[in-house]
């Protein structure tokens, strides 16, 4: 078995929790919504790789540093 290298967790408003799930090199979180889906994938295989997804196509895609930059106004959204 492969070494774990991150875990994912996931809790809603309705008490529902699920924590430790392990993963050795990437994790994807689906949210179906009425308008579709969106997903949150996170790699680790070298970099701390991002992306998040609005169905099947990226919506942004990028290193963890980079999010952080995006996400503070530093870079421009894609």
């Amino acid at each position: 078995m492969s070494e774990i290298r991150l875990t994912a967790e996931v809790r809603t408003d309705f008490d529902c929790e699920v924590l430790g799930l392990p993963a050795a090199r990437w994790a994807e979180a689906v949210f179906k919504t009425g308008g579709g889906e969106i997903a949150l994938e996170v790699s680790v295989e070298q970099d701390v790789i991002v992306a998040l997804m609005m169905g099947e196509e990226a919506a942004w895609k990028g290193t963890l540093a980079g999010l952080k930059k995006l996400l503070r106004g530093e870079l421009p959204a894609r």
